[in-house]
Formats: C-alpha cells, sequence, structure tokens
C-alpha cells in the first residue's frame, strides 16, 4: 500500500481516479489486526488505488474529513467522495469487502 507524503498528494489522488485512502496510525492495534489482510483486498480490488493516511501526520486531513476513528477508510472517485467506512471499531475482512463492494453502486 502506497503511503501518503504530502497534503497536495492527497488533494490531487483524490481528484483524479479511484481511490481508497486507510486512515490508519503504527500504534494502532485495530490497525495492525487488519494488516495481513489488506494486501488480499488490495488484489481483489484492484481497481482502486490504495493510499495508507498516517492519522497523526495528517491529522489535518482527519478533523476536514470527519475521521476520528482509526482504522476508516474513504473512497474517492474523480473528485467525489463515494463512500466512508469510518468509525474507532475493529474492522473485519468482511466488514472492509462489503465497504469495497459498496463503492462500485
Amino acid at each position: 500500500m502506497r503511503k501518503l507524503e504530502t497534503m497536495e498528494e492527497f488533494n490531487e489522488l483524490k481528484n483524479d481516479g479511484k481511490h481508497v485512502f486507510m486512515f490508519s496510525a503504527d500504534w494502532c492495534p485495530d490497525c495492525r489486526i487488519i494488516e495481513p489482510i489488506l494486501p488480499e483486498i488490495e488484489n481483489e480490488y484492484s481497481e482502486y488505488t490504495f493510499i495508507y493516511v498516517d492519522r497523526d501526520q495528517f491529522i489535518d486531513v482527519c478533523i476536514e474529513h470527519d475521521i476520528f476513528g482509526i482504522p476508516s477508510f474513504l473512497g474517492y472517485e474523480d473528485g467525489k467522495e463515494t463512500g466512508r467506512f469510518v468509525s474507532k471499531d475493529r474492522k473485519t475482512k468482511e466488514e472492509i469487502q462489503e465497504f469495497m463492494n459498496s463503492l462500485s453502486k
């Protein structure tokens, strides 16, 4: 998963193409639990580019997009938010797949 480097990059990516931004942090235990399944999710939904957004590094992005719990996911296609899976709860593989499937509708 590619890691977000700058705020400018976030704005460029969300406005061009199909992206899923995963908000996370190194210290987040629920984020570490889903780490092993993420490559499988990325392969299954290869029409999306997955971007890791470090919550601590990009707190302004989190505030601007109402991301107050991690791990959380935000889908964008060509500048339009297509879906969000935002909560402080632990996510299961099935819940993430359900979220991804909801983006293609």
